[in-house]
């Protein structure tokens, strides 16, 4: 098959035109030269070529060598038929087979690695090679699948490391799991955890990426992005690549020095720790047993070369065959032309595991020695401990299940916080952990709403029919008895309709629950930060009822209920939501009481780290001496105002140049057009003058002096007035990201308002 002949690309561009023709002794350009498409021998493909390059390509249009070195032509025409042929003309390979209905179509290179074929007039993209990844991911492309095609976008290794044939590993996106998954050879190898907790580097990996999940009929799928703390020009050229490597890792080029995220040394089929995946193996292998690499001068002579049979498989494929072969001892991999494997049979002896010249990998036997002394040694002392051990842990779930039950049973007045004098009892139901498991279904997933401030929360159902919701507890979640019994107590005693009700308790053993009224629509950020669809769900109408109802709430905590109340987490996911969208605060594991007389609350080790959550509201401490101030739930309201309008979270970076946050970028707007921060998917339905309102509402409530921000009375006050008799705000607390630390350092030097009761000085601790 031949090819009309057209002009070679010869000067550096990024985008190959109809009838433009590409060889080995030309190549494609992004604009920034940080990526280029090029020939090289076998293969065409994508290089980066910024900072920490690599000679790895991000990107083959042919995984395996399809044309001789150098031989082969990439050719375009005006319908969009992207294809490789021989210098003759001749066929090899069809990329794109073109669009009837293109006239004008253009390939072009983007700084961000992808290959964009698309219709010049009408701009439709006809094919990109990011739908089509190999065996790395960019920022940008998408893991997941594609409903209506069919089509699932995943990573797969290479053979080897030097042969690009498709090996044994994929990286996937599990939709109905909600993480990533590496299978080999088809079977579940390992799995990230829906939070990545198995990924090796957690602090890093956290630090660096952010992940944006989408889903709906048409398709699910994550990508990935990195969170920038700086941008000199040369992080400009520092671009994130994953790179599924040959033997199952994954390692980001961008991070030469920190880039591995190892596990597969770890995965050997005997147990689920560290995200891997259990499967039965052969008898012979014992636990313990394991692979280790080894070099030698000579390979040893116990070696059944069958480069032929096994010249298709990896290096795992091979350690794989020899670990259910009993009588395999070790393998080793052919060097060179990376095809082919070894196996080794019998006992190996100390001189064949010395040397510095063959690699391969030997099966070293459990050690045993030593275990049964050890354990004959030992199981006296393990035995006394662990009945002490048990002794005082029964006598201490006991003194805590009899005390929480006195608390919420007797007439004397609690000292738990110094609650007000009178009686205790609440009317609060007494379950038992046997009921609460079995409303739940023994706590299945399938019952599972979300994670609550200190543990899971579950839904439950009653034989009556009666729905619950039980936040059980959790033992990582650092929520002690004090936290429990303190949003036990404060929780029971509130009685407004934009608080959550509290229904029981539950305390026995090692298990500590809180049964409140079931809510069916999930949390405010559910809605606020999801996709479109989500979005629009609450229009401008419900929004604003929204934040007038949590309004409502904080006076009543702050001022009429019967214990004064600042609840020091108001965010998003901390807002319940019922059947009709009528808001119910809810979380008041972190709150503080004061009595009615006081204007404070004082407390202890109140000067530590601001309080921060990842559902993206900053906690604005006002502190000094251990008292707290109502500002710090006016401060909280205020953010939480600026995310109902925008839809966006406060914590992300809104202006890299400036790195403002939402409080930062909100104020900016303000000075210009307001209106821009609107949410578009609530645009049409908003209310000019009521969204001007909120947020000029918000932003007094950040302002960064805390003796200028408004009492939730006043808010109320505000939110029922007309927008031209409100007063101006002022530049907000957290301008911008860059500037915290300046903040701070300048604010514990000089910034010292007196705006107590007491005429007491408060200096404002910056959060983050």
């Amino acid at each position: 098959m031949s090819s009309k002949v057209g002009k070679f690309v010869t000067s550096t561009t990024d985008t190959l035109n109809p009838g433009d023709r590409l060889n080995s002794s030309g190549r494609l350009v992004s604009r920034n030269e940080l990526f280029e498409l090029r020939f090289d021998g076998n293969f065409l493909g994508i290089w980066f070529s910024g900072r920490y390059s690599s000679s790895h390509p991000d990107w083959l249009a042919n995984t395996n060598p399809t044309f001789a070195n150098n031989t082969g032509v990439l050719t375009l025409d005006a319908s969009g038929n992207l294809r490789i042929v021989h210098t003759n003309g001749d066929l090899i390979q069809t990329i794109y087979p073109g669009n009837e209905s293109a006239t004008n179509a253009t390939a072009a290179l983007l700084d961000s690695g992808n290959l964009v074929l698309k219709e010049a007039n009408s701009m439709q993209v006809l094919w990109q090679s990011f739908d089509h990844p190999t065996d790395t991911l960019l920022p940008g492309m998408k893991l997941g699948i594609n409903y209506k095609t069919g089509e699932i976008w995943s990573l797969t290794s290479w053979l080897r490391a030097v042969n690009a044939s498709p090996g044994a590993f994929t990286l996937e996106w599990e939709p109905n799991e909600e993480q990533l998954i590496v299978n080999r050879r088809g079977r579940r190898f390992w799995s990230s955890g829906k939070r990545y907790e198995n990924i090796a580097l957690l602090d890093e990996f956290n630090s660096k990426y952010n992940f944006t999940k989408h889903s709906n009929a048409d398709e699910s799928y994550v990508s990935y992005s990195l969170l920038v703390t700086k941008r000199t020009p040369e992080d400009r050229r520092n671009v994130s690549r994953w790179l599924l490597e040959y033997d199952g890792n994954i390692r980001d080029l961008a991070s030469p020095d920190r880039g591995y995220y190892d596990y597969t040394q770890a995965c050997d089929g005997s147990s689920t720790e560290y995200g891997c995946a259990k499967w039965e193996g052969p008898k012979c292998r014992r636990d313990g047993d394991k692979f280790e690499k080894r070099i030698t001068n000579t390979r040893p002579g116990l070696t059944s070369w069958q480069n032929d049979t096994f010249k298709n498989l990896s290096i795992v494929d091979c350690k794989e065959l020899c670990w259910q072969d009993c009588k395999c001892s070790g393998v080793d991999e052919k060097s060179g032309s990376g095809k082919g494997c070894g196996f080794y049979y019998g006992r190996f002896n100390s001189d064949d595991l010395k040397g510095n010249e063959e690699k391969f990998y030997v099966i070293i036997p459990a050690n045993l020695t030593g275990v049964w002394i050890a354990i004959a040694v030992s199981t006296t002392v393990i035995v006394a401990l662990m009945g002490i051990f048990l002794y005082l842990r029964r006598r201490r779930l006991r003194l805590e299940e009899k005390f929480l039950k006195e608390l919420m049973t007797s007439d004397r007045p609690s000292d738990a916080n110094e609650l007000e004098n009178g009686s205790n009892r609440n009317n609060l139901q007494l379950y038992s952990a046997a009921e609460i498991k079995t409303v739940t279904n023994g706590f299945s997933l399938a019952n599972k709403l979300g994670e609550g401030g200190f543990g899971p929360v579950y839904k439950g159902k009653f034989a009556q029919g009666r729905e619950i919701a039980v936040k059980r507890l959790s033992r990582r979640s650092g929520q002690g008895l004090v936290e429990f019994k303190n949003e036990l107590i404060l929780i029971a005693k509130l009685q407004h309709s934009n608080l959550v009700r509290l229904l029981g308790f539950c305390v026995q053993g090692e298990e500590k629950m809180l049964v409140y009224e079931y809510l069916p629509n999930k949390s405010l950020d559910f809605f606020i930060f999801g996709d479109q669809s989500k979005r629009e769900l609450l229009d401008w109408n419900k929004r604003f009822s929204i934040i007038e109802g949590i309004a409502q709430g904080l006076l009543y905590l702050h001022k009429y209920s019967r214990l004064r109340i600042i609840h020091r987490d108001l965010k998003a996911g901390n807002i319940l939501l019922d059947k009709d969208m009528n808001p119910k605060i809810s979380d008041f594991g972190m709150a503080r009481i004061f009595k009615p007389d006081e204007l404070e609350a004082n407390t202890i080790r109140i000067l530590t780290s601001c309080f921060v959550n990842f559902g993206g509201v900053t906690c604005l401490r006002v502190c000094h001496g251990g008292h707290i101030l109502r500002e710090v739930d006016v401060s909280d309201f205020g953010v939480l105002v600026l995310e109902v309008v925008s839809g966006k979270k406060n914590h992300s970076i809104y202006d890299f140049d400036r790195m403002l946050n939402l409080v930062g970028y909100a104020w900016e707007l303000w000075k210009v057009d307001p209106l821009k921060l609107v949410d578009l998917a609530i645009m049409e339905s908003a209310v000019k003058d009521q969204v001007l309102k909120c947020i000029n509402v918000s932003l007094l409530c950040v302002e960064h002096n805390p003796c200028d921000r408004p009492t939730m009375s006043d808010v109320l006050s505000m939110l029922a007035s007309d927008v031209n008799q409100l007063p101006s705000p002022k530049q907000p607390a957290f301008y911008n990201i860059e500037r915290n630390s300046v903040i701070e350092n300048s604010t514990k030097e000089q910034t010292q308002v007196n705006c107590s009761a007491n005429q007491m000085s408060l200096t404002e601790m910056v959060g983050r």
